[in-house]
């Protein structure tokens, strides 16, 4: 028995808080159960107040103490509570309770539910705003297995109860969405945002799981966060699972290479080599917890006009088959990655890049939106404790160009210098002359017209799968066969 549902959005407005509340107290089918630590029961008030709850929840509770959150659901290897393990422990020991305690003969239609969330809002002296984990477990069809819904959050608010407050907001829309957006996760993911603003919560982790989701990417609806403005920047793992930036980064040394990996080369591969060797020899750099990221930038993936997801997803896969965790960012200059990387390390950083991209760094141009101009950029970039890696770039006539030759506009020539000469600019010595001469969009206009050679300028291993997955409109050997 699987819900029915109408588009509420064609003809109406957006549906209030206690309008979506009250469809799902109003519907005999859903039952379940609300569990929220940290920041009061926010959401289940809602359906409380909209009427029609007794209908819905199955109980209601707040494992406050410490002590007695950990004699219901076991201690956290790391002792924390406000972590992705302790919020999937909540959702399944909560749905296993409504298991054993409600009869599926003398209830053979209900769809069980466990909203939870485990929350920490802003502290006393306002340094920290508070984050917290969310999520909800849940079935469309009696006789279905769960399908799971689980995000991240970050509040931005000043005020605890106004934190509050909007957690109740999310948490409705999330329950709503959940159950009458199912079938349309994008939609889903932006209607988590009804009746609230981004000012006061970013998004910057979400997974979908379960039979509903079976062909859902999460890499996918990363980019949608990013896309919709929900938060700055996303990080998948080489399993294709979202990660949260915080856990990935906390107190690392992180190494970046920007590109746009379309598709991803021996240059790109040979500079991550190179850099790394050079980064993890440096003082202060612990290789046991460095962190190497591959960013592509927003703007990049709309070099082209509008975001092309099916070309995302191809860069992904790639990248991920090559065992790299990547960032898809909001960042277009360099300055506002180093801030955001800064939240979570305040350890020695690298910067691995090209000779054209060091060059667009010294462009006032990038900065004219800032009162200090690039000098306000370079304060935040290069005063960081912080070393950019350069790769070296063949010119027109075979010469190599790196960090002593290159050419920035000459009012910026001195700033050049200084920072060249204090050490924040090392070349790339160890480099392969092979690489200098393979460039992306040459691989993918050769892939594109069916020219032979570039397998050669791959890494090992990614011209199989692209010829496999027919990757960046690559045409297998069966195919132009068939043709």
């Amino acid at each position: 028995m699987e819900i029915t549902l109408k588009g509420d959005r064609e003809f109406d407005d957006i549906p209030s808080i206690k309008s979506k509340a009250l469809r799902i107290n109003l519907n005999e089918h859903i039952y379940g159960t609300f569990a929220e630590i940290g920041a009061g029961q926010e959401t289940v008030r809602n359906f409380f107040r909209a009427g029609g709850a007794s209908g819905t929840i199955a109980k209601a509770m707040s494992a406050y103490d410490k002590d007695f959150s950990d004699a219901v659901y076991g201690i956290e290897d790391d002792k924390r509570y406000v972590t992705e393990a302790r919020l999937k422990k909540m959702l399944h020991h909560e749905t296993k309770l409504i298991e054993d305690r409600i009869s599926r003969e003398k209830h053979p239609n209900k769809l069980f539910f466990t909203y939870a969330n485990t929350v920490a809002t802003i502290d006393f002296a306002k340094k920290y705003k508070g984050h917290g984990w969310l999520g909800i477990r849940y079935q469309i069809e009696p006789d279905q297995d769960y399908n799971e819904i689980v995000l991240h959050i970050r509040f931005k608010e000043n005020d605890a109860k106004l934190q509050q407050e909007t957690l109740g907001i999310l948490g409705t829309n999330l329950i709503y969405g959940a159950f009458y957006k199912y079938n349309q996760p994008k939609k889903l993911l932006r209607y988590l945002y009804d009746h609230l603003h981004k000012d006061q919560i970013e998004i910057d982790t979400i997974n979908f799981s379960g039979p509903l989701y079976e062909e859902i990417d999460n890499r996918l609806m990363s980019l949608q966060l990013v896309k919709n403005g929900m938060t700055e920047a996303v990080m998948f793992s080489p399993d294709g699972n979202n990660v949260l930036p915080a856990a990935v980064l906390y107190k690392k040394n992180i190494l970046t290479l920007r590109g746009s990996f379309r598709p991803v080369t021996k240059v790109n591969m040979d500079m991550y080599e190179k850099s790394y060797n050079m980064f993890i020899k440096e003082n202060r750099v612990d290789p046991e917890r460095t962190k190497v990221i591959f960013e592509i930038t927003l703007s990049n993936l709309r070099a082209e006009g509008e975001i092309d997801e099916q070309d995302f997803m191809d860069r992904a896969r790639l990248l991920c088959s090559l065992g790299q965790t990547v960032m898809i960012s909001n960042f277009k200059e360099y300055y506002k990655l180093v801030e955001y990387l800064s939240q979570y390390s305040k350890n020695r950083m690298g910067l691995s890049m090209g000779v054209n991209n060091l060059v667009d760094i010294f462009d006032e141009k990038y900065y004219r939106h800032l009162s200090g101009g690039i000098l306000e950029a370079f304060g935040k970039l290069f005063f960081k404790d912080l070393r950019v890696y350069l790769y070296p770039q063949l010119n027109e006539d075979g010469s190599v160009i790196n960090s002593e030759n290159l050419k920035v506009h000459p009012r910026m020539k001195e700033l050049y210098k200084f920072f060249k000469y204090n050490g924040k600019v090392v070349d790339i010595t160890e480099f392969d002359p092979k690489s200098l001469t393979i460039f992306s969009r040459t691989v993918l206009k050769m892939i594109n017209e069916g020219n032979p050679g570039w397998e050669a300028m791959l890494p090992k291993g990614v011209s199989k799968l692209i010829k496999e997955q027919s990757l960046f409109g690559c045409e297998t050997e069966e195919v132009l066969h068939d043709e």
